[in-house]
């Protein structure tokens, strides 16, 4: 969907409509926008992977046959690290989306680098772009969160349970 305003100086890949549909048609980032199985699914599908490296390392500590739930907490918490930085990626592209869409003025450059320059946008943009955000990527942004949560409530409830061993 290309931007309504014809005297828009920023380049087509740079308005904050076009960025926002790109982000949004990716591989990666739909990932974000899909219902909840198709949210989830791929979040477990990493920390099941994760454990390939975090298993054989908490079993260096924490042989499994001698103390099975310490091994099990510790692969289990280090299996985490990499859906929350899946996660975090993930959130760090939504939020650079929802800051383009919700300046009155946008940065872009005409052809590198060098040559950055500021464009203000009219009212009726400003007016789009911001309803955008708060219909389409804040809802987005407050699953991502409501998910890092969860991941620390987990933690917490893990940490918790290795205090009482």
């Amino acid at each position: 969907m290309k931007s309504p305003v014809s005297i828009c100086p920023v380049p087509d890949e740079q308005q904050p409509l076009n960025e926002y549909q790109e982000l949004r048609e990716s591989w990666f980032y739909s990932w974000g926008t899909r219902n909840l199985r198709g949210y989830v699914a791929p979040i477990v599908v990493l920390w099941l992977l994760s454990w390939a490296i975090a298993g054989p390392v908490a079993a260096v500590s924490f042989v499994p046959a001698k103390v099975p739930l310490q091994f099990f907490l510790a692969a289990a918490t280090g299996a985490c690290i990499i859906p929350a930085l899946t996660l975090a990626r993930l959130y760090l592209g939504w939020m650079y989306i929802r800051d383009r869409l919700h300046k009155q003025t946008i940065s872009y450059e005409e052809s590198g680098w060098y040559d950055g320059q500021l464009w203000t946008k009219p009212d009726t943009v400003v007016t789009r772009d911001r309803l955008l955000v708060i219909h389409e990527v804040q809802p987005i942004l407050q699953r991502l969160q409501q998910t890092f949560g969860l991941l620390l409530l987990l933690g917490l409830g893990e940490s918790l349970v290795w205090g009482l061993l």
